[in-house]
């Protein structure tokens, strides 16, 4: 099986949380993979240039070495537009970034790991799962 690892999951490990990392090493330990998915990259590179965080840049990019850029694709993008539709007719709509990443997560049946669960509650074929639980 293949996670796909969330904004504040990558937050987590930058921060050497010691819950998030524990369930990263379990989860490999059992033979599954981990992916950033790209708009997560966007997101936390885009953080870390603002602030000037360039040893957590680092620290992440070895990170991102490790784990593997999953880029996006059409499929990912009929997986947007699908969810867009989706939340906007139920007039929930998350950002963009969050649709791109559970997209990203849909059309490539990736498990999505997350702490910000209520953004992604009711996405159609989403699965999720969130690390910071015990």
């Amino acid at each position: 099986m293949t996670y796909a690892l969330d904004t504040n999951i990558i937050s987590y490990m930058l921060k050497d949380d010691d819950a998030v990392y524990e369930r990263y090493y379990d989860t490999l330990a059992h033979g599954n993979l981990c992916v950033v998915p790209l708009m997560v990259y966007y997101e936390i590179r885009r953080g870390l240039m603002a602030f000037g965080s360039y040893g957590k840049l680092s620290s992440f990019e070895d990170l991102c070495a490790e784990l593997g850029i999953d880029d996006l694709t059409v499929a990912d993008m009929n997986a947007a537009a699908d969810i867009y539709a989706d939340r906007k007719r139920l007039d929930r709509m998350p950002g963009d970034t969050d649709i791109l990443i559970a997209a990203q997560a849909i059309s490539h049946g990736y498990v999505l790991v997350t702490n910000n669960v209520r953004h992604f509650e009711g996405i159609a074929g989403l699965q999720f799962v969130n690390w910071m639980e015990n």
